[in-house]
């Protein structure tokens, strides 16, 4: 090729340079992990494509700029063009258990007690990740109790069926299945374990839920037949314990942490809801319920913390209206806590299916 007889540059120094990037989440180089593709080199130009594991990447943007500045580093190279895109990797399979057919990651949201705003932090996270580009879906599996499709502004859905599968309700970029579209909004939910399992089992497995990077499942709070519903009907990519500073939610924290651990379910890391009240133009921070509990418990546990999110009445607001605030109001410093925690759990995603991966 011409560019290379001009700059002596040729294809294998391009990888060479790249390999110099490591991935820090998994602590490889990016010409190891299969991440780069298409180089091409034209006179003193060199193009490539850099496909990263989530489109939610939380170092995407430091990768970038180092895959540009070694490659800029190679004698002659004046000029770097690179397509970053992401390819979500299908869940590593460690378990006899099925599959979801099209679903590639399932991330249980869960809580030891309630009030801590679970479903809040499952919404936002859903509507977070679909904004950053991947395909996502939320089940509420909270079938006595749910709420989800008032949160997400589709609670009038009627559902369709199509070859026998349920059609779900979308909105805000997030397809979502719930049994509230099923029994009139007055009516009260008692079901015994048996046919909760059922329930469960049938959100997963008989809805039509296309190709999705993550299906968002907000669990009941507590630890009961919901949650061994979801863990033996199929194998989860990991589980978010959402608490707040205070010590009995810290307590019941635990209790989550716990639970996934028994279901060998791998604990993405801790959300700490409600951390602190900043009045709009003030720099005043009020730790109504304490602060810093979710993090030290984190700590102790060894396992991530995801990230806080402070109390704003908007949160409540958008709920209510089924506009989440991650859509409503995208400077809100609790758009941007959700933002990030949605980053760091993609990349725990990415980590625990990695390590999977190489344990074989």
């Amino acid at each position: 090729m011409f560019g290379s007889k001009k700059t002596g540059v040729q294809e294998a120094d391009v990888k060479k340079a790249l390999s110099q990037v490591m991935d820090p989440d998994l602590n490889i180089d990016v010409v190891t992990l299969g991440f780069i593709s298409e180089i091409k080199i034209e006179g003193s130009k060199v193009s490539f494509k850099l496909t990263l594991t989530t489109p939610a990447c939380p170092v995407k943007e430091k990768m970038e700029q180092e895959c540009k500045d070694v490659v800029l580093a190679l004698p002659g190279i004046e000029t770097v063009e690179m397509e970053t895109t992401a390819q979500v990797p299908n869940q590593r399979k460690n378990s006899d258990k099925e599959a979801i057919p099209g679903i590639k990651h399932l991330i249980a949201v869960t809580s030891g007690k309630g009030g801590v705003g679970k479903s809040t932090v499952s919404v936002n996270l859903a509507v977070a990740l679909a904004k950053m580009g991947a395909a996502v879906g939320i089940l509420d599996a909270d079938i006595t109790g749910p709420n989800i499709p008032i949160m997400m502004g589709v609670d009038n859905y009627e559902p369709t069926a199509k070859d026998g599968r349920i059609i779900p309700a979308e909105n805000h970029g997030v397809k979502c299945i719930s049994m509230a579209f099923f029994v009139p909004k007055d009516t009260p939910l008692i079901w015994r374990g048996p046919m909760l399992d059922k329930g469960i089992k049938q959100f997963l497995r008989d809805v039509e839920w296309g190709e999705l990077d993550y299906l968002i499942v907000d669990m009941p709070p507590g630890t009961g037949d919901a949650q061994l519903s979801i863990s033996t009907a199929t194998q989860l990519s990991g589980g978010v314990i959402v608490t707040t500073p205070q010590e009995v939610a810290l307590l019941d924290g635990m209790r989550g942490l716990t639970m996934f651990q028994k279901m060998e379910v791998p604990i993405l890391g801790f959300v700490e809801n409600m951390s602190y009240f900043q009045p709009k133009g003030s720099s005043e921070q009020f730790e109504i319920f304490g602060r810093g509990g979710g993090k030290r418990l984190a700590e102790e546990s060894e396992v991530p913390f995801l990230g806080e999110i402070p109390l704003e009445p908007e949160v409540r607001m958008g709920g209510d209206a089924g506009v989440p605030i991650t859509i409503s109001d995208e400077s809100s410093p609790v758009t941007q806590a959700f933002m990030s925690i949605a980053k760091q759990v993609a990349a725990q995603v990415s980590i625990h299916n990695h390590q999977a991966l190489t344990a074989v």
